[in-house]
């Protein structure tokens, strides 16, 4: 299923229910995040590969993406602000790969791009999605 929109029709789900239910606004956004990251891959002149990570710890990072030797960490908050602590997954993905950490990424509900250390950014989820065209 590559729309969130029809996916979340068919499971019954209206923006009511995922207003209530934050937990299922995070799944949504998640997934949804992830399915415009693989259409934005497909132009993409190199292969990408998607996975999830998930240490000994049970650290997780959402989204990590491999291109040849460098991997990128994307971390999705249904969140209008960001925090240093918002990044603590990327944090231990970067510690894990060392030099072959290319940057990460904790996608937010802002307006801005905002730098949070060394290839690390907030990126408003905004951007993901076309501008809507004016007729």
């Amino acid at each position: 299923m590559t729309d969130t929109g029809l996916a979340c029709a068919l499971l019954g789900v209206n923006s009511q229910t995922i207003w209530e239910d934050k937990t299922l606004l995070g799944q949504v956004l998640e997934t949804f995040v992830y399915q415009e990251l693989r259409k934005l891959a497909g132009w993409h002149d190199e292969n990408l590969n998607f996975y999830h990570f998930r240490n000994k710890d049970k650290v997780e990072v959402d989204i990590v993406i491999e291109q040849g030797t460098k991997f990128a960490g994307i971390e999705v908050k249904a969140a209008a602000t960001v925090k240093k602590d918002d990044f603590k997954a990327l944090y231990k993905l970067k510690e894990a790969l060392g030099e072959k950490f290319a940057s990460g990424i904790v996608f937010y509900d802002g307006d801005h791009i905002l730098p949070f250390g060394e290839r690390l950014y907030a990126v408003p989820l905004s951007l993901l999605a076309p501008p809507a065209v004016k007729q």
